[in-house]
Protein backbone atom coordinates (compact mmCIF):
# COMPACT_ATOMS: atom_id res chain seq x y z
CA UNK A 1 0.00 0.00 0.00
CA UNK A 2 1.24 3.67 -1.01
CA UNK A 3 1.11 5.46 1.87
CA UNK A 4 1.97 9.16 2.60
CA UNK A 5 3.33 10.32 5.67
CA UNK A 6 3.75 14.35 7.11
CA UNK A 7 4.94 15.65 9.83
CA UNK A 8 4.21 18.57 11.94
CA UNK A 9 6.85 20.06 14.78
CA UNK A 10 5.84 20.57 18.50
CA UNK A 11 7.32 22.78 20.25
CA UNK A 12 8.29 23.96 24.16
CA UNK A 13 7.48 27.09 25.84
CA UNK A 14 11.38 27.76 24.75
CA UNK A 15 10.63 26.99 20.79
CA UNK A 16 12.85 23.97 21.02
CA UNK A 17 11.56 20.66 19.08
CA UNK A 18 9.58 18.64 20.96
CA UNK A 19 8.06 16.28 18.99
CA UNK A 20 6.58 15.45 15.77
CA UNK A 21 2.73 14.67 15.07
CA UNK A 22 2.57 12.18 11.89
CA UNK A 23 -0.07 12.28 9.32
CA UNK A 24 -0.70 10.07 6.81
CA UNK A 25 -2.96 8.70 4.13
CA UNK A 26 -3.14 6.11 1.65
CA UNK A 27 -2.39 8.57 -1.17
CA UNK A 28 -3.65 11.95 -2.36
CA UNK A 29 -6.81 10.32 -4.44
CA UNK A 30 -8.66 8.94 -1.84
CA UNK A 31 -8.36 9.07 1.97
CA UNK A 32 -8.12 5.10 2.23
CA UNK A 33 -8.93 1.85 0.38
CA UNK A 34 -12.30 0.87 0.81
CA UNK A 35 -12.36 -0.70 3.75
CA UNK A 36 -13.22 0.85 7.46
CA UNK A 37 -10.93 3.63 8.84
CA UNK A 38 -10.06 1.68 11.49
CA UNK A 39 -8.98 -1.59 9.69
CA UNK A 40 -7.22 1.11 6.81
CA UNK A 41 -5.03 2.74 10.15
CA UNK A 42 -4.16 -0.65 11.28
CA UNK A 43 -3.07 -1.59 7.86
CA UNK A 44 -1.31 1.79 7.16
CA UNK A 45 0.76 1.49 10.61
CA UNK A 46 1.98 -1.76 9.96
CA UNK A 47 3.10 -1.83 6.50
CA UNK A 48 4.69 1.67 7.12
CA UNK A 49 5.85 2.50 9.95
CA UNK A 50 6.49 -0.76 11.36
CA UNK A 51 8.40 -1.66 8.15
CA UNK A 52 11.16 1.37 8.62
CA UNK A 53 10.43 2.55 11.86
CA UNK A 54 9.24 5.98 13.48
CA UNK A 55 12.89 6.89 14.14
CA UNK A 56 13.44 7.35 10.45
CA UNK A 57 10.24 10.27 10.20
CA UNK A 58 10.97 11.52 13.92
CA UNK A 59 14.98 11.16 14.36
CA UNK A 60 14.93 11.26 18.21
CA UNK A 61 11.51 13.21 19.00
CA UNK A 62 8.71 11.66 19.94
CA UNK A 63 5.99 10.60 17.48
CA UNK A 64 2.53 11.86 18.07
CA UNK A 65 -0.22 9.06 16.25
CA UNK A 66 -4.15 9.25 16.39
CA UNK A 67 -5.69 6.15 17.54
CA UNK A 68 -9.23 5.23 17.18
CA UNK A 69 -11.44 3.86 20.00
CA UNK A 70 -10.95 0.02 17.95
CA UNK A 71 -6.79 0.85 17.78
CA UNK A 72 -6.62 1.16 21.44
CA UNK A 73 -9.00 -1.54 22.12
CA UNK A 74 -7.04 -3.74 20.23
CA UNK A 75 -3.71 -2.72 21.53
CA UNK A 76 -2.35 -1.11 18.60
CA UNK A 77 -0.37 1.77 20.08
CA UNK A 78 1.99 -1.57 22.04
CA UNK A 79 3.45 -2.23 19.15
CA UNK A 80 5.84 0.48 19.16
CA UNK A 81 8.17 1.41 21.91
CA UNK A 82 6.65 3.93 24.49
CA UNK A 83 10.01 5.94 24.71
CA UNK A 84 9.29 7.04 21.09
CA UNK A 85 5.03 6.80 20.98
CA UNK A 86 2.76 9.60 22.42
CA UNK A 87 -0.50 7.85 21.64
CA UNK A 88 -3.08 10.67 20.42
CA UNK A 89 -6.50 10.07 21.65
CA UNK A 90 -9.02 11.17 19.07
CA UNK A 91 -11.98 13.40 20.16
CA UNK A 92 -14.18 10.95 18.95
CA UNK A 93 -13.23 8.54 21.58
CA UNK A 94 -16.30 8.08 24.46
CA UNK A 95 -15.18 7.28 27.97
CA UNK A 96 -16.73 3.53 27.82
CA UNK A 97 -15.24 1.07 30.45
CA UNK A 98 -13.37 -0.88 27.92
CA UNK A 99 -11.53 2.61 26.46
CA UNK A 100 -10.96 2.91 30.42
CA UNK A 101 -9.12 -0.30 31.12
CA UNK A 102 -7.44 0.26 27.52
CA UNK A 103 -6.03 3.13 28.13
CA UNK A 104 -4.98 2.57 32.07
CA UNK A 105 -3.38 -0.40 30.95
CA UNK A 106 -1.53 1.95 28.45
CA UNK A 107 -0.73 4.16 30.78
CA UNK A 108 0.75 1.55 33.25
CA UNK A 109 3.22 0.24 30.78
CA UNK A 110 4.48 3.75 30.38
CA UNK A 111 2.99 5.50 27.25
CA UNK A 112 1.85 8.64 27.07
CA UNK A 113 -1.35 10.55 26.49
CA UNK A 114 -2.74 12.99 24.79
CA UNK A 115 -6.44 13.90 24.63
CA UNK A 116 -6.86 15.49 20.43
CA UNK A 117 -8.91 18.13 19.66
CA UNK A 118 -10.16 18.54 23.30
CA UNK A 119 -13.41 20.26 24.45
CA UNK A 120 -14.62 19.78 28.30
CA UNK A 121 -16.98 17.87 29.62
CA UNK A 122 -17.90 16.50 32.67
CA UNK A 123 -17.83 13.02 31.34
CA UNK A 124 -14.59 13.15 30.03
CA UNK A 125 -12.84 13.28 33.44
CA UNK A 126 -11.87 9.43 33.28
CA UNK A 127 -9.79 10.62 29.99
CA UNK A 128 -8.28 13.59 31.46
CA UNK A 129 -7.56 11.65 34.95
CA UNK A 130 -5.17 9.35 32.36
CA UNK A 131 -3.47 11.68 29.83
CA UNK A 132 -0.55 13.77 30.31
CA UNK A 133 -1.06 16.18 27.15
CA UNK A 134 -4.34 17.74 26.31
CA UNK A 135 -4.62 19.53 23.20
CA UNK A 136 -7.02 22.16 22.66
CA UNK A 137 -7.33 24.42 19.30
CA UNK A 138 -7.21 27.85 20.10
CA UNK A 139 -8.82 28.73 17.22
CA UNK A 140 -11.72 26.82 18.28
CA UNK A 141 -11.71 27.73 21.99
CA UNK A 142 -11.38 31.02 24.04
CA UNK A 143 -8.01 31.25 25.69
CA UNK A 144 -9.87 32.67 28.58
CA UNK A 145 -11.46 29.20 29.05
CA UNK A 146 -8.00 27.48 29.07
CA UNK A 147 -7.32 27.86 32.50
CA UNK A 148 -10.91 26.37 33.90
CA UNK A 149 -9.31 23.25 32.11
CA UNK A 150 -6.17 23.09 33.76
CA UNK A 151 -8.08 23.47 37.24
CA UNK A 152 -10.23 20.71 36.26
CA UNK A 153 -7.13 18.56 35.10
CA UNK A 154 -6.96 15.33 36.93
CA UNK A 155 -2.98 15.07 37.51
CA UNK A 156 -0.99 17.94 38.85
CA UNK A 157 1.62 17.51 35.72
CA UNK A 158 -0.59 17.38 32.81
CA UNK A 159 0.26 19.66 29.87
CA UNK A 160 -1.50 21.68 27.48
CA UNK A 161 -0.86 21.52 24.12
CA UNK A 162 -2.23 24.65 22.08
CA UNK A 163 -2.66 23.90 18.39
CA UNK A 164 -2.84 25.84 15.12
CA UNK A 165 -0.68 27.90 16.20
CA UNK A 166 0.02 29.90 13.30
CA UNK A 167 1.31 33.52 14.15
CA UNK A 168 4.14 34.54 16.85
CA UNK A 169 1.15 36.95 18.20
CA UNK A 170 -0.77 33.87 18.52
CA UNK A 171 1.96 31.73 20.37
CA UNK A 172 2.63 34.71 22.42
CA UNK A 173 -1.08 34.94 23.37
CA UNK A 174 -1.04 30.83 24.24
CA UNK A 175 2.59 31.22 25.92
CA UNK A 176 0.40 33.58 28.30
CA UNK A 177 -2.67 31.60 28.65
CA UNK A 178 -0.61 29.10 30.61
CA UNK A 179 0.18 26.48 27.29
CA UNK A 180 3.64 24.51 27.50
CA UNK A 181 3.21 23.06 24.43
CA UNK A 182 2.38 24.43 20.80
CA UNK A 183 1.72 22.76 17.31
CA UNK A 184 1.64 24.95 13.99
CA UNK A 185 3.71 27.48 11.61
CA UNK A 186 4.25 29.76 13.37
CA UNK A 187 7.84 29.50 13.36
CA UNK A 188 8.13 29.91 9.82
CA UNK A 189 6.38 33.38 9.91
CA UNK A 190 8.45 36.78 9.95
CA UNK A 191 8.58 38.63 12.89
CA UNK A 192 8.57 42.01 10.89
CA UNK A 193 10.08 45.28 12.47
CA UNK A 194 9.27 48.13 11.56
CA UNK A 195 12.67 50.34 10.37
CA UNK A 196 14.79 47.38 11.05
CA UNK A 197 17.65 46.94 8.23
CA UNK A 198 19.29 43.50 7.63
CA UNK A 199 22.47 43.03 9.28
CA UNK A 200 25.84 43.48 8.02
CA UNK A 201 26.50 39.96 8.86
CA UNK A 202 23.75 38.58 7.13
CA UNK A 203 24.20 40.73 3.71
CA UNK A 204 27.70 39.12 3.52
CA UNK A 205 26.04 35.65 3.93
CA UNK A 206 23.05 36.77 1.25
CA UNK A 207 26.40 38.06 -0.81
CA UNK A 208 27.89 34.34 -0.46
CA UNK A 209 24.44 32.67 -1.48
CA UNK A 210 24.84 35.26 -4.62
CA UNK A 211 27.95 34.38 -5.68
CA UNK A 212 27.95 30.72 -5.48
CA UNK A 213 24.93 30.56 -8.04
CA UNK A 214 25.75 33.72 -10.62
CA UNK A 215 25.84 31.74 -14.02
CA UNK A 216 29.82 32.68 -14.67
CA UNK A 217 30.84 31.20 -11.20
CA UNK A 218 33.21 28.70 -12.45
CA UNK A 219 34.52 25.85 -10.48
CA UNK A 220 37.77 27.47 -9.76
CA UNK A 221 35.81 30.41 -8.19
CA UNK A 222 33.68 27.72 -5.90
CA UNK A 223 37.09 26.50 -5.13
CA UNK A 224 38.12 29.72 -3.75
CA UNK A 225 35.03 30.88 -2.37
CA UNK A 226 35.30 27.81 0.37
CA UNK A 227 38.82 27.93 0.73
CA UNK A 228 38.41 32.13 2.27
CA UNK A 229 35.99 30.92 4.52
CA UNK A 230 37.21 28.26 7.42
CA UNK A 231 33.58 27.55 8.41
CA UNK A 232 32.57 26.45 5.04
CA UNK A 233 35.78 24.05 4.33
CA UNK A 234 35.48 22.43 7.91
CA UNK A 235 31.47 21.77 7.06
CA UNK A 236 32.26 20.55 3.49
CA UNK A 237 34.59 17.86 4.76
CA UNK A 238 31.99 16.47 7.64
CA UNK A 239 29.39 16.69 5.52
CA UNK A 240 31.27 14.91 2.36
CA UNK A 241 32.35 12.02 4.98
CA UNK A 242 29.37 11.71 6.72
CA UNK A 243 27.13 8.22 6.67
CA UNK A 244 25.07 10.08 4.12
CA UNK A 245 27.61 9.54 1.03
CA UNK A 246 29.07 5.76 2.63
CA UNK A 247 32.40 6.37 1.08
CA UNK A 248 35.41 4.09 2.01
CA UNK A 249 38.19 6.02 1.96
CA UNK A 250 37.92 9.83 3.98
CA UNK A 251 38.27 12.84 1.62
CA UNK A 252 40.35 15.19 3.24
CA UNK A 253 41.26 17.83 0.44
CA UNK A 254 38.53 20.91 -0.83
CA UNK A 255 39.74 19.62 -4.24
CA UNK A 256 38.36 16.12 -3.62
CA UNK A 257 35.31 17.07 -1.79
CA UNK A 258 34.43 18.93 -5.17
CA UNK A 259 35.57 16.75 -7.22
CA UNK A 260 33.32 13.84 -5.82
CA UNK A 261 29.78 16.47 -5.18
CA UNK A 262 30.04 18.17 -8.35
CA UNK A 263 29.38 21.81 -9.08
CA UNK A 264 25.89 21.53 -8.75
CA UNK A 265 25.50 19.96 -5.42
CA UNK A 266 28.62 22.63 -4.20
CA UNK A 267 26.52 25.25 -5.04
CA UNK A 268 23.72 24.24 -3.17
CA UNK A 269 26.12 22.81 -0.22
CA UNK A 270 27.48 26.82 0.13
CA UNK A 271 24.13 27.80 -0.09
CA UNK A 272 22.81 25.87 3.18
CA UNK A 273 25.33 26.47 4.78
CA UNK A 274 25.00 30.31 4.66
CA UNK A 275 21.57 29.84 4.98
CA UNK A 276 22.20 28.17 8.44
CA UNK A 277 23.88 30.87 9.12
CA UNK A 278 20.92 33.64 8.58
CA UNK A 279 18.84 31.51 10.57
CA UNK A 280 21.13 31.93 13.99
CA UNK A 281 18.86 32.32 16.77
CA UNK A 282 15.72 31.03 15.27
CA UNK A 283 14.17 27.38 16.16
CA UNK A 284 16.33 24.34 14.21
CA UNK A 285 12.94 23.39 12.73
CA UNK A 286 13.27 26.36 10.73
CA UNK A 287 16.28 25.52 8.63
CA UNK A 288 15.36 22.05 8.52
CA UNK A 289 11.71 22.89 6.90
CA UNK A 290 13.46 24.67 4.60
CA UNK A 291 16.20 21.78 3.29
CA UNK A 292 13.52 19.59 3.52
CA UNK A 293 11.38 21.84 1.19
CA UNK A 294 14.62 22.24 -0.86
CA UNK A 295 15.35 18.53 -1.75
CA UNK A 296 11.77 17.86 -1.71
CA UNK A 297 11.11 20.20 -4.61
CA UNK A 298 14.53 19.13 -6.46
CA UNK A 299 13.51 15.36 -6.26
CA UNK A 300 9.99 15.97 -7.32
CA UNK A 301 11.05 17.88 -10.27
CA UNK A 302 13.05 14.62 -11.92
CA UNK A 303 9.75 12.95 -12.13
CA UNK A 304 7.72 15.49 -14.24
CA UNK A 305 8.17 16.42 -18.26
CA UNK A 306 9.73 19.82 -17.87
CA UNK A 307 12.17 22.46 -18.42
CA UNK A 308 12.29 23.52 -14.77
CA UNK A 309 15.90 23.03 -13.52
CA UNK A 310 16.26 20.53 -10.30
CA UNK A 311 19.03 23.61 -9.10
CA UNK A 312 15.99 26.27 -9.40
CA UNK A 313 13.81 24.12 -7.38
CA UNK A 314 16.55 23.10 -4.78
CA UNK A 315 17.07 27.21 -4.34
CA UNK A 316 12.97 27.81 -4.28
CA UNK A 317 12.69 25.62 -1.40
CA UNK A 318 15.86 26.69 0.52
CA UNK A 319 14.94 30.60 0.73
CA UNK A 320 10.91 29.62 1.02
CA UNK A 321 11.09 30.65 4.57
CA UNK A 322 14.22 32.98 4.29
CA UNK A 323 11.90 35.86 5.70
CA UNK A 324 11.32 34.40 8.64
CA UNK A 325 15.30 33.62 9.00
CA UNK A 326 15.48 37.67 8.69
CA UNK A 327 12.93 39.12 9.99
CA UNK A 328 12.05 41.12 6.76
CA UNK A 329 9.12 40.68 4.06
CA UNK A 330 10.05 38.26 1.08
CA UNK A 331 9.88 41.48 -1.41
CA UNK A 332 12.82 43.18 0.83
CA UNK A 333 14.86 39.86 1.13
CA UNK A 334 15.09 39.15 -3.18
CA UNK A 335 15.96 42.81 -3.48
CA UNK A 336 19.03 41.77 -1.80
CA UNK A 337 19.74 38.52 -3.00
CA UNK A 338 20.27 37.83 -6.79
CA UNK A 339 18.50 35.77 -8.07
CA UNK A 340 16.62 34.27 -11.31
CA UNK A 341 13.61 36.20 -11.63
CA UNK A 342 11.39 32.66 -12.09
CA UNK A 343 12.52 31.60 -7.98
CA UNK A 344 12.02 35.67 -6.97
CA UNK A 345 8.27 35.58 -8.48
CA UNK A 346 7.18 32.12 -7.09
CA UNK A 347 8.51 33.39 -3.77
CA UNK A 348 7.16 36.87 -3.67
CA UNK A 349 4.02 36.23 -5.45
CA UNK A 350 3.11 32.98 -5.57
CA UNK A 351 3.37 32.47 -9.00
CA UNK A 352 4.83 31.36 -12.45
CA UNK A 353 6.02 28.22 -13.57
CA UNK A 354 8.17 27.15 -10.24
CA UNK A 355 5.43 28.22 -7.81
CA UNK A 356 3.27 24.77 -8.19
CA UNK A 357 6.42 23.02 -6.65
CA UNK A 358 5.85 25.33 -3.66
CA UNK A 359 2.23 24.76 -3.29
CA UNK A 360 2.73 20.79 -3.35
CA UNK A 361 5.55 20.93 -0.67
CA UNK A 362 3.67 23.05 1.31
CA UNK A 363 0.35 21.47 1.06
CA UNK A 364 2.05 17.88 1.76
CA UNK A 365 3.57 19.39 5.25
CA UNK A 366 0.32 20.40 6.10
CA UNK A 367 -1.38 17.19 5.56
CA UNK A 368 -3.69 18.58 2.44
CA UNK A 369 -4.03 15.59 0.54
CA UNK A 370 -6.90 17.00 -1.16
CA UNK A 371 -4.77 20.16 -2.82
CA UNK A 372 -1.82 18.01 -3.20
CA UNK A 373 -4.05 15.66 -5.56
CA UNK A 374 -5.33 19.13 -7.50
CA UNK A 375 -1.53 20.13 -7.84
CA UNK A 376 0.31 16.54 -8.99
CA UNK A 377 -2.70 16.77 -11.93
CA UNK A 378 -1.54 20.52 -12.70
CA UNK A 379 2.31 19.67 -13.36
CA UNK A 380 1.64 15.71 -14.52
CA UNK A 381 2.89 14.28 -11.25
CA UNK A 382 2.22 10.37 -10.32
CA UNK A 383 1.25 9.90 -6.95
CA UNK A 384 4.02 6.85 -6.65
CA UNK A 385 7.22 8.97 -6.45
CA UNK A 386 6.03 11.28 -3.67
CA UNK A 387 6.22 9.79 -0.33
CA UNK A 388 9.52 7.93 -1.31
CA UNK A 389 10.96 11.75 -2.71
CA UNK A 390 9.39 13.28 1.02
CA UNK A 391 11.34 10.19 2.83
CA UNK A 392 14.52 10.65 1.09
CA UNK A 393 14.51 14.57 1.45
CA UNK A 394 14.47 13.69 5.20
CA UNK A 395 17.22 11.37 5.19
CA UNK A 396 19.37 13.89 3.21
CA UNK A 397 18.64 16.45 6.08
CA UNK A 398 19.94 14.16 8.65
CA UNK A 399 23.27 13.92 7.36
CA UNK A 400 23.81 17.84 8.05
CA UNK A 401 22.66 16.82 11.40
CA UNK A 402 25.94 16.70 12.62
CA UNK A 403 27.82 19.43 10.78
Amino acid sequence: MQVFVARQPIFDRKRRLYAYELLFRGGTTNAFPPIDGTKATSQLLANSFLNFGLSRLTGDRRAFVNFTADLLKNRMPTLFPNSELTVEVLETVEPEREIIEALQELVDHGYELALDDFVYRKDLRPLMDLARIIKIDIRATPLESVRGVTLRAGQPAMRLLAEKVETYEEFRSALAAGFDLFQGYFFSKPEILTGRDIAPSQLNLLQIIGEANRPECDFGGLEKLINRDLSISYKLLRYINSAFFRRGKEVSSIRHALVMLGEREIRQFISLVAASGLATGKPSELMRTSMIRAKFCELLGRHIQSPVQGSELFLLGLFSLIDAMLDHSMEKVMDNLPLPDGIKQALVSGSGELAPFLHMVTAYESGDWDCCQRITQTIGLADDPIPGCYLEAMGWVDSFSTL
